[in-house]
């Protein structure tokens, strides 16, 4: 598979997405329905999720695609395949603040290797790029032009005045208590995979998620920062999280720049 095809492909895709996605959102009103989970879906998640299968399935007809809204489907016999989030951050959505995101990865041999996090509300797009690093572009996008971007990397973090970010909608004892074992400067919250991307840019210096998740809520983000320099690890046994694992579902973990020294969540 051509890295440089496919990127162009992800980001053309996750554009088309995100434009359908913001006619929804700017719309008068949508319809808010519960998936048997109790989660929030609309119909802006199945326009999206339809664009982007479709045309991961027709640009690689070979390549098994994994999205949230048909993951009841899926029984994951591979290890290299697509994984998509079409709206990530769907009560964001809702409640009309504008930390949602689309997301899509490739996943070769449980690890994610390229990705686009495509953040339409706020006008910014993070990609890895087929040379191995990631960029930032900023809009207004043509998903039939692709820019170069802006190189993006970790910052040279400071374990005594360190830049902590954490979910909007997730906040937990548990969690407030695994932050204060760190020296903080600053803490901040956003919505969605947008939190790993405030990594790689150098915008915070860790991410805990001490709460559950979804390889599609990550894989994108996490191929970004990777491709930035930085990590993510099971907050357990602080060892790499993997991809593909059965019912898709991740461990607690830990995205971090990799000069944070990181302790285990037990």
């Amino acid at each position: 598979m051509n890295p440089d095809q496919m990127m162009i492909e992800l980001r053309r895709l996750a554009i088309r997405a995100g434009e359908r996605i913001m006619e929804i959102y700017e719309g008068d009103d949508f319809e808010v329905r519960s998936k048997s989970d109790a989660s929030p879906v609309t119909e802006a998640d199945e326009a999206a999720d339809a664009i982007i299968s479709d045309g991961l399935r027709a640009a690689f007809p070979k390549a098994a695609v994994v999205t949230e809204e048909q993951s009841a489907t899926h029984d994951l016999s591979v290890m290299d395949f697509f994984i998509v989030d079409p709206l990530d951050g769907t009560k964001e959505f809702v409640q009309r603040r504008g930390d949602f995101t689309v997301n899509i990865a490739w996943v070769r041999d449980g690890v994610p290797v390229a990705g686009v996090v495509y953040a339409p509300a706020k006008g910014r797009l993070f990609r890895t790029t087929p040379q191995g690093g990631a960029v930032e572009e900023e809009g207004p996008f043509d998903g039939d032009s692709m820019s170069a971007g802006r190189p993006v990397s970790v910052r040279d973090s400071d374990n005594d005045a360190l830049l902590v970010v954490a979910s909007k909608s997730h906040r937990s004892p548990e969690l407030e208590d695994y932050i204060g074992r760190y020296a903080v400067a600053d803490s901040k919250a956003a919505g969605s995979s947008l939190k790993f991307c405030l990594v790689a840019t150098g915008e915070a210096d860790i991410y805990p998620r001490l709460g559950p998740t979804m390889e599609w809520d990550t894989a994108a983000g996490d191929a970004v920062l990777r491709a930035a320099g930085g990590q993510v690890v099971r907050a357990e046994d602080l060892q790499p999280l993997r991809y593909g694992k059965a019912g898709f579902r991740n461990p607690h973990f830990i995205a971090h720049a990799p000069g944070v020294r990181v302790v285990p969540s037990s």
